[in-house]
């Protein structure tokens, strides 16, 4: 993508600071524009804005006790938009957790640690690479 056309990046997350510093991180490129909410619901309300890839908290909710959490959230946005790419963060470094999310369908799993942004680039590399290849598969089928 061209600085014209910017990678879409959603980032959710109900930790203020953590949430500031991946916004800076992502900010460093300017190949991203990013937008962070801090519940899930604020997310979902701006869903319409089509990003490219969504990184999202598996628990938020620290803020507000009855906010949806990550699960419930990513389950909404696989609802209305099933092919829309989803990296789920988390400082909980367990199995059954990743397997949770990968099961409903998150594109993959990151624990909040000093090499997580650094995972994230790379989740998000694989995302742009998987769609370059969808978009070429197509154009080759659509030739056939």
């Amino acid at each position: 993508m061209t600085i014209d056309n910017p990678i879409l990046i959603f980032l959710i997350d109900d930790d203020e600071l953590y949430l500031k510093n991946l916004a800076i991180n992502f900010a460093n490129n300017s190949e991203y524009e990013v937008l962070t909410f801090v519940t899930g619901e604020q997310c979902i309300d701006n869903i319409s804005k089509k990003p490219n890839i969504i990184v999202l908290d598996y628990y938020l909710n620290s803020i507000d006790k009855n906010a949806k959490n990550g699960i419930e959230t990513l389950d909404i946005i696989k609802l209305k938009y099933p092919n829309m790419p989803v990296i789920m963060l988390s400082s909980q470094d367990n199995i059954d957790v990743a397997v949770d999310c990968m099961k409903h369908k998150a594109f993959d799993y990151v624990v909040k640690s000093e090499t997580a942004f650094l995972r994230l680039q790379k989740a998000i590399s694989s995302i742009l690479d998987h769609q370059n290849i969808e978009k070429t598969l197509n154009w080759y089928m659509e030739k056939m």
